[in-house]
């Protein structure tokens, strides 16, 4: 019975969730490795072949970022290593855009409010955007 009650919990919202954030890992890594293999097969080894593979998920890390509560600057985080990590956070915080389950910086506050909507309840909503995440308001 108890099970049953979680199971009722667990919302589509969660199942829609997984699947866009898996479609936003595989839609940034798949080109990525592409790229890095058309540069190698051209150029040959080297550090512009790795750097081409990492060109991709950095650009979408840095125009994701804003929507998540990260900074553009964490897309260098793909040259040491976490970005990976740092991406699929901010794919699972992306996938649900607009809403928000995660609190928001303190920059972010003034920008943030309270969602009333039933399903949502719980969540912030972010309601005006700055000069800076302009595009926040598009998704």
């Amino acid at each position: 019975m108890a099970t049953e009650a979680a199971a009722a919990r667990v919302s589509p919202d969660r199942r829609i969730r997984v699947i866009r954030t898996g479609a936003m890992l595989v839609g940034v890594v798949v080109p990525s490795l592409v790229l890095r293999e058309l540069v190698e097969f051209r150029f040959g080894r080297g550090p512009l072949a790795d750097l081409s593979a990492v060109a991709v998920p950095m650009a979408a890390t840095a125009w994701l970022a804003p929507y998540a509560s990260y900074r553009r600057r964490d897309a260098l985080l793909w040259l040491v290593g976490p970005g990976i990590y740092v991406f699929a956070v901010i794919a699972w915080r992306a996938a649900l855009a607009p809403y928000r389950d995660w609190r928001p910086r303190p920059e972010e506050k003034p920008r943030m409010r309270w969602s009333r909507d039933p399903e949502h309840a719980g969540r912030w909503l972010l309601s005006k955007p700055t000069s800076d995440t302009r595009h926040t308001d598009s998704l």
